[in-house]
């Protein structure tokens, strides 16, 4: 039995040894793991995640000595046209519901990997994929002249609509999607609520579907297009002239510049992750007054980039000692080795063709289908202090939680975390999770 399948006045779940439990024992199940400290068990001693090749060649699944035990790795096909890769927890029990964790850039599924146990252990069937074109999932072999339709938001959310269906679900309890996923899992639920019961986006605010014109038919005068955006010229203007980082991740150079960087790809991914995370101690990020270039100015140079550098430049400066590389637990680095080995295989275009179809002028007008739709299944977004991406954009924060959401349940900022807040504070994400999670099983029971 799948969500969505219950027979008729049964309200059962189901744990890990198989047995059917009422709604109750399953919120007491909650409540014991939410009283646990959550603890991750240790990571066993690793293998690279995949050799050097310098092609989009595909590996086999992961060597299990890469995961914590209880994770594996394997291939689904026939995914919306792919052949997705995915991690798993709490596979070993059936008719277990279920939770899809989506990762952002540049990250993969193993991004999840310490809080994907607890979810599991709480009662959990968890899926977290290899996004379309990341990691071990096909489509990333592409290059920047290729067709960026792939990469449209709404074909992104079909990707997870499929997942689902593949794993045999008419619905699941939640979709929580990080940085780049996060908005694939707020356009999920607000396009299919039937199938994502729940929400959360992380990092990244929502702040809605774009708009139609409204109550115009008499004006005198209406736009028929967007209004000519000169920030970046306004930016460029700037003293030291300056650039918005999405909008260099849309340039040709990007790509080589962070796949073949002069300080190699480990280092520059261990910089890039170090500068946007809570150990970087300039990140004191606070709410910006416009979207405006004097405004912009004030975030950091890994999101407004100096006009003559790039990236991997950017983030040279501020490489961690080897003491603090060494003392880093969030990311040791036998875990790092993860992403930059799959990175340095893969190259990072089909993530950067994700930035570029997303800010496309085709991309918004397909989604102003949904012009006045709202997410209404219950939502919450979970972001670090010391993230700066809760606030690039000025006013999208308030916007998801007044207006984009009718059922935000709250917005919580954690302590100790930049950018990469499931990593670097897992537990307390865990906790967040189950909690969340708890609370809508609870109000199900009311109703």
């Amino acid at each position: 039995m799948r969500d969505g399948k219950k027979k008729p006045s049964q309200t059962t779940a189901t744990i890990a040894d198989g047995n059917l439990l009422s709604r109750r024992q399953l919120i007491g199940r909650f409540a014991a793991v939410l009283a646990s400290s959550a603890i991750i068990p240790p990571i066993r001693a690793r293998t690279a995640a995949g050799q050097v090749t310098g092609n989009a060649e595909i590996p086999p699944p992961y060597d299990p000595s890469v995961l914590p035990v209880g994770i594996r790795s394997r291939f689904v096909e026939n995914v919306n046209g792919l052949r997705m890769h995915v991690l798993e927890a709490g596979f070993d029990g059936k008719d277990r519901p279920c939770v899809v964790l989506l990762h952002g850039f540049p990250e993969l599924a193993y991004s999840w990997r310490k809080v994907m146990l607890p979810l599991a252990s709480a009662g959990f069937h968890v899926i977290a994929p290899d996004r379309r074109g990341y990691g071990r999932t096909s489509g990333g072999n592409v290059s920047y002249d290729d067709d960026l339709l792939p990469f449209r938001t709404l074909n992104q959310v079909k990707d997870i609509v499929a997942l689902v269906s593949t794993f045999g679900y008419r619905s699941v309890s939640g979709v929580f999607g990080h940085d780049q996923g996060s908005p694939i899992a707020a356009w999920s639920a607000l396009v299919r609520p039937d199938i994502f019961r729940s929400a959360i986006m992380m990092s990244s605010p929502f702040a809605g579907a774009p708009s139609l014109p409204f109550n115009a038919a008499d004006a005198s005068h209406v736009a028929v297009s967007a209004p000519v955006d000169h920030l970046d010229e306004d930016l460029a203007a700037l003293q030291p002239p300056r650039k918005y980082y999405q909008h260099y991740y849309m340039t040709r150079p990007a790509n080589e510049n962070i796949w073949h960087p002069p300080q190699g790809i480990h280092d520059f991914l261990r910089a890039y992750y170090h500068m946007k995370s809570a150990d970087w101690k300039q990140n004191a990020p606070f709410p910006l007054k416009a979207r405006t270039a004097s405004e912009w100015a004030k975030l950091p140079r890994y999101y407004v980039m100096d006009l003559d550098k790039g990236m991997a430049e950017t983030v040279s400066s501020e490489m961690p000692s080897p003491q603090a590389i060494a003392s880093c637990q969030w990311l040791p680095d036998p875990e790092l080795k993860v992403y930059s080995s799959e990175y340095a295989r893969t190259g990072f275009q089909a993530g950067l063709n994700g930035y570029r179809a997303r800010l496309s002028p085709e991309d918004a007008a397909e989604l102003r289908l949904f012009s006045g739709r709202t997410i209404d299944v219950p939502s919450a977004f979970i972001g670090g202090k010391s993230d700066w991406g809760v606030y690039q954009t000025p006013g999208d924060f308030e916007k998801m939680q007044n207006a984009a959401c009718t059922q935000m349940r709250r917005a919580h900022l954690a302590e100790g975390a930049g950018h990469w807040v499931q990593q670097e504070q897992p537990e307390e994400v865990s906790k967040l999770f189950m909690q969340f999670l708890h609370d809508e099983a609870s109000r199900g029971s009311r109703t």
